[in-house]
């Protein structure tokens, strides 16, 4: 586990930003990555981007509506919008888990 200390800006405080290797695998063609995922970022959720899905060749699923992305200061971010999923299982440790990660268009 990796600590990359950041410095905040507004309220002058150092700020702890911890990343994790997991492995993501493509479940439909059993072909995997190792990738660093950031812990608790105040995501709702699992995210990636679309350059990275695209980057992997993922199996991109259409969402039946956008989903609009909210900022941290609570406005909604018009240029970024998730409108797929991917389907993956994630790898850390012992533990295995299959699930859905939205792609960020932008």
């Amino acid at each position: 586990m990796n600590n990359i200390f950041c410095y905040d800006l507004n309220n002058r405080n150092m700020l702890r930003e911890v990343t994790v290797k997991i492995g993501l695998e493509k479940i439909d063609i059993q072909k995997g990555v190792i990738v660093e995922a950031l812990l608790d970022s105040g995501a709702i959720g699992l995210v990636i981007s679309s350059k990275f899905a695209r980057k992997q060749e993922s199996k991109l699923n259409k969402m039946k509506r956008l989903i609009y992305v909210r900022n941290v200061d609570d406005f909604f971010n018009k240029e970024r919008l998730i409108g797929y999923t991917v389907e993956v299982n994630i790898y850390y440790q012992e533990y295995r888990k299959i699930t859905e990660i939205n792609v960020i268009r932008g």
